[in-house]
């Protein structure tokens, strides 16, 4: 195609053929008119609307995992309760503390007969689990009995779970052994398992317990706070951000696409959320075209500039 600068030289140049004599003339106006024709075209050429540019970004493959949270407090996995064999004996020494770790047979009071008794053997109270002791009630001085509280609680092996609720039907999509990541306030992020669901669920609240198994771990102490991460399935699928993804009052979920640089409108179906991205089902192919934002000031056939990362993306126009 001939460009306007040159079509009018050619105009110039036939415009003096005519003025010389008549014969060139007759031969120079088919010419003529086919150089105005080019320059108007020229002319019509770059003036013409090549659309608002727009960013566009290009539909991706991604995992999603369909989570459930729980949040709840750490407790410990077994209690065992640690009481005198013998009635009316009283206590002259406690040799545990709350928080210390001890063995399994460890002496950890004793005990003498009351005043007068023939009997003057001293007698251990031991531990009968190694573990953390969580409570120790025994006071020097006291007597002792099998039918008063525990004169110590110790944590079975140190070993600790989250305790928390869920809805039912929450719940009823989680089985034991499930692996979860816990993210506990003052420790940070550990790694346990699902290992209780309870059977029954409250009927006013519909909520049920779940307990999850963490383990021995020296820096947990009962009553802290945890949330749960529970991973129960996971697709992939094609991937947009959420800000491509517009909904209708009709119509459900639709985002703009560009294709040979104008807007079509997509109808798409939205599966999981995650990290500022939806997860599509349907409507998309991975490599498609489609508005990060703002899709809703477009319309169906509109022309655009599409650009990924602020650079022309090449559509054929």
């Amino acid at each position: 195609m001939k460009t306007a600068g040159h079509g009018g030289r050619l105009v110039k140049e036939l415009r003096m053929a005519i003025s010389e004599t008549p014969f060139k003339a007759v031969l120079a106006v088919p010419m003529l008119l086919a150089a105005l024709t080019a320059q108007a075209a020229d002319k019509n050429e770059s003036h013409a609307y090549a659309g608002a540019a727009v960013t566009v970004v290009r539909a991706k493959k991604s995992c999603f995992a369909d989570t459930i949270s729980v949040s709840g407090i750490i407790v410990p996995r077994e209690e065992v309760a640690v009481r005198p064999d013998r009635e009316g004996y009283q206590i002259t020494q406690v040799l545990a503390d709350p928080g210390e770790i001890v063995k399994s047979g460890q002496t950890l009071a004793r005990l003498t007969p009351p005043d007068g008794s023939s009997n003057s053997s001293t007698v251990n109270v031991t531990a009968p689990v190694p573990g953390i002791v969580l409570k120790a009630d025994a006071v020097i001085g006291t007597t002792a009995s099998a039918r008063a509280a525990p004169m110590f609680q110790i944590i079975d092996h140190g070993e600790f779970e989250l305790q928390g609720e869920l809805p039912a039907k929450e719940l009823a999509k989680l089985s034991a052994g499930q692996e979860a990541k816990i993210a506990l306030v003052g420790v940070g992020e550990v790694r346990g398992r699902v290992r209780m669901l309870a059977p029954t669920v409250d009927g006013g609240t519909q909520l049920g317990q779940v307990r999850l198994f963490i383990g021995s771990d020296t820096r947990l102490r009962v009553g802290g706070f945890g949330r749960a991460q529970i991973v129960i399935a996971q697709t992939c699928n094609v991937a947009i951000p959420l800000s491509a993804v517009l909904y209708g009052d009709d119509a459900g979920a639709v985002t703009a696409v560009v294709r040979n640089n104008r807007i079509e409108t997509r109808q798409i179906i939205v599966g999981q959320l995650s990290g500022g991205e939806a997860e599509i089902r349907q409507g998309l192919s991975e490599g498609d075209l489609v508005v990060a934002r703002a899709g809703a000031f477009f319309r169906e056939g509109d022309r655009v500039r599409p650009f990924v990362d602020g650079a022309p993306t090449g559509q054929n126009k």
